[in-house]
């Protein structure tokens, strides 16, 4: 128990916010009587406990450290057959004569550098090539036949086609796709895929190379040139939580208009993914989901043409003739409304189809749908303990008609499910995937190690999400049990007959 402090209005400010701590507390209760009394369920907020190890012995925690590996890389076993035969069709550009080793190993030291989270080309070469790691990696994963030095990888992401490596990854994505393992998290029918640029990386006053963006900001000492990278992600996003990465697209300065002193943007880059989405999966159903950027007519007309459906987020000032037709017609009752409860929040959309978007200077013109969700919720607020209502408003274009049975999935399910692309980019930028370091400053290099990168991301994403992966990421979350697998990996935990066990058991990937 703490001492009474000599300062009264310290306190004096202790008693404060200990009533304060008690008011919520009541608040709380208060609230969730009274959210039951409404027949309103609202998922409890989980966190990792705070307790001490539930392991009682050295054999306990051996046991579950063998059972986070084999959840983890039994499905790292289920992926490589399929990422091999893609990486044997790689050509290779070095002498033969002089080559330690082979060009899938060095591609598969590249994918466990991100798998197990290596902060950069040096802390690979210098963990994974430490002897009881190696010995583990070697059983765990007979294709790694020699452990490479991170500087041969670099040498030869330097001279290889780069978007092969993206290419082995589609090909991943399509055997799941053919697998039907994500058929229960379609909507409409369609796969969902969200896109959003963001910068990788940013270097002042240093001309790296040419390919890198270029912008002047003023400062205190005059006007700086800073040279950066843009990309723009595309990920698959499902109402489930799993989002995977999928293809990306860095913006080149060569891209850009240099006559006309324009570089290139987010929305040209938009166009060149969409042109590679369709090329990879040219029959697949998708419905893109898009943020605020995006609402114009060459864009809707070519997902039209590409017969894809979207959800697009329409900000208050933008398309203000399809806000005022959509006002328009509800003061005159001719929209359509629909109520329902989700996640603790009371909802009401109104929505209206088939308004007329002109573009083009009046050339060309497509159909739009509208859709508003309006809702309210109540929550506690921390600094005053008290019960405040919340109030917040959402509103799409469509690609579809909007009626009662579809604004749920659409809005709720589709939609709403965008902000996946923006965790999985803020995973890989702070948890642990290192999205802005650049590991090498060779365009073609840095492209190579992206593409590693989202692939092992990809990877361990299907891996926590997995029933046996998820089961132990709800105990101790998922940066935790990444640490506990690299870990138990680095450490002499592993039997080697137990490694032998586990690589001959069968296994099914089964999604929680």
């Amino acid at each position: 128990m703490s001492k009474p402090s000599c300062r009264p209005n310290r306190e004096a400010r202790k008693e404060k916010r200990k009533e304060l701590r008690e008011k919520t507390k009541q608040s709380r209760k208060e609230l969730i009587k009274r959210q039951e009394a409404e027949g309103i369920f609202v998922l409890p907020q989980t966190s990792v406990s705070n307790v001490l190890s539930r392991e009682k012995s050295p054999e306990e925690e051996r046991a579950n450290r063998e059972e986070a590996v084999a959840a983890q890389v039994s499905v790292y076993r289920a992926m490589l057959p399929q990422l091999l035969k893609r990486f044997e069709k790689i050509p290779d550009p070095r002498t033969p004569k002089k080559i330690k080793h082979k060009l899938t190993v060095l591609i598969i030291y590249g994918i466990l550098t991100f798998t197990f989270q290596m902060a950069s080309r040096r802390e690979a070469t210098r963990t994974m090539s430490k002897p009881v790691f190696y010995e583990n990696l070697r059983l765990l994963f007979p294709e790694l036949e020699s452990m490479p030095h991170s500087d041969t990888l670099h040498r030869l992401l330097e001279r290889i086609d780069v978007e092969e490596i993206e290419s082995a990854h589609i090909e991943l994505i399509k055997h799941f796709i053919r697998s039907k393992k994500f058929l229960k998290f379609l909507i409409a029918n369609s796969y969902p895929i969200a896109i959003d640029g963001t910068q990788k990386c940013v270097r002042e006053n240093d001309k790296w190379t040419d390919d890198w963006l270029e912008r002047r900001i003023k400062t205190k000492e005059g006007e700086k040139i800073q040279r950066y990278v843009y990309v723009l992600e595309a990920n698959l996003v499902f109402h489930n939580g799993l989002t995977l990465p999928l293809v990306t697209e860095f913006l080149s300065y060569s891209e850009g208009d240099p006559d006309d002193h324009k570089q290139d943007c987010e929305l040209k880059a938009f166009y060149r993914l969409s042109k590679r989405i369709h090329n990879y999966f040219p029959r697949m159903k998708i419905i893109l989901l898009l943020d605020g950027l995006y609402p114009n007519g060459p864009l809707m007309q070519l997902c039209r043409d590409y017969n894809w459906q979207y959800m697009i987020v329409l900000k208050d000032k933008c398309l203000p003739h399809v806000w005022n037709a959509a006002k328009a017609r509800q003061k005159l009752g001719l929209t359509g409304e629909y109520k329902r409860i989700w996640k603790g929040r009371k909802q009401i959309f109104w929505w209206t189809n088939s308004i007329e978007h002109i573009y083009d200077d009046g050339k060309k013109k497509v159909m739009v749908n509208f859709v508003v969700c309006e809702e309210g919720y109540e929550e506690v607020d921390e600094k005053t303990g008290e019960i405040v209502i919340k109030k917040a408003l959402h509103a799409w274009i469509s690609s579809h008609p909007l009626h009662h049975d579809n604004v749920h999935e659409r809005c709720n399910l589709g939609a709403r499910y965008r902000w996946g692309i923006e965790n999985s980019m803020q995973t890989e930028k702070c948890g642990g995937y290192n999205y802005e370091h650049v590991f090498s400053y060779t365009w073609n290099a840095m492209k190579g190690y992206h593409y590693l990168m989202r692939l092992a991301h990809m990877m361990n994403a299907i891996a926590l999400h997995a029933k046996r992966g998820a089961k132990q990421v709800r105990a101790m979350g998922v940066q935790a049990f990444l640490v506990y697998v690299r870990e138990t990996c680095a450490n002499p935990w592993l039997r080697p007959e137990w490694i032998k066990e586990l690589l001959t058991a069968p296994f099914q990937l089964r999604f929680a």
